[in-house]
C-alpha cells in the first residue's frame, strides 16, 4: 500500500470540509477522486501534500505516518502536487520553472530519475516551448509544465488536480494517455481529482465518489457509468 488515508477530517474556520474520509491507493496505480465542483476533491489532495492541515484522521504513506509533516518533508518522501490552476512561476521559461523540481530533487537525499528527456517523452510538445516564458502559454500548455516540474521531483505519488479541467477532448486524450504511460513506464501512482466521469473513465482504475466532504461511493468507473443514480450525484 503507498498510500492509506483514515477516517480524515479538515475544518477551515468554522467549516468542516472533510468528514470522515477513508481511502487507499496501490503502488503503480491511478485512482481518481470524482465529484462535483466544491465537494472536497481539491480539500483532500491539499492535506494529503500538508497545504490543509488534518483535524483528524491518519494519512499513511508507504506505512509511515505523515498526519504532521511540513509540505517540505512530503515532496522529500517523495509526493509531488500539481495544483488546478498550475502555479507556474509567469516570468520565468518553462525551462526554468521545469528545472525549480530537478532544484528541490538535488537538495535531497532522493536521487533524480527523471531528466528532461523523459520529461519531453510524455509531453513531446514541451520541447518547442522550453524557452518560452509561462505567462505566455495556454492553458492546456501551463498543465502540461505544472505535471512536468511534479515529474521532476522523481516523485512515487503525483496528486494532479482537474488535470484536465477546460481542455478540449483531444487534448484530454492526449493527457490520458500521458498519464497511462506515466503510470506503466514509470511505476508512479497518480491520484487525480476530476469533475467529470468519462474522462475519470478514460485513466482511472478505481474512482472514490465525494460529496459534500464525504466520500460515498469507492469503486471502478465502469459501475459509475452503468449507475443512474451514482451518475445524478457527479452530475454526469
Amino acid at each position: 500500500m503507498l498510500l492509506k488515508i483514515e477516517d480524515l477530517e479538515c475544518r477551515i474556520g468554522s467549516t468542516n470540509i472533510l468528514r470522515s474520509c477513508s481511502l487507499e491507493l496501490d503502488k503503480s496505480q491511478v485512482v481518481c477522486l470524482l465529484g462535483r465542483n466544491g465537494a472536497g476533491k481539491s480539500s483532500i489532495l491539499k492535506s494529503i501534500i500538508g497545504l490543509y492541515p488534518a483535524g483528524n484522521g491518519k494519512i499513511s504513506y508507504e506505512n509511515q505516518d505523515i498526519t504532521n509533516l511540513s509540505p517540505h518533508q512530503r515532496v522529500i518522501a517523495g509526493i509531488a502536487y500539481a495544483p488546478e490552476d498550475s502555479k507556474l512561476f509567469a516570468d520565468l521559461t518553462v525551462e526554468q520553472n521545469i528545472q525549480l523540481g530537478f532544484w528541490v530533487t538535488s537538495k535531497t537525499v532522493r536521487a533524480a530519475s527523471i531528466d528532461f528527456e523523459t520529461v519531453f517523452h510524455f509531453f513531446p510538445r514541451i520541447r518547442s516551448m522550453v524557452k518560452r516564458k509561462a505567462d505566455t502559454l495556454s492553458g492546456g500548455e501551463k498543465k502540461m509544465v505544472s505535471i512536468s516540474r511534479a515529474l521532476a521531483l522523481s516523485p512515487k505519488l503525483v496528486l494532479l488536480d482537474e488535470p484536465f479541467e477546460g481542455l478540449s477532448p483531444v487534448v484530454v486524450k492526449t493527457f490520458s494517455a500521458a498519464i497511462e504511460n506515466i503510470k506503466q513506464e514509470l511505476g508512479i501512482s497518480v491520484l487525480l481529482a476530476e469533475s467529470n466521469v468519462h474522462n475519470a473513465s478514460q485513466v482511472a482504475e478505481k474512482c472514490y465518489i465525494i460529496e459534500r466532504g464525504q466520500i460515498i461511493f469507492e469503486g471502478p468507473p465502469s459501475s459509475i457509468l452503468e449507475n443512474e443514480q451514482i451518475l445524478r450525484l457527479v452530475g454526469r
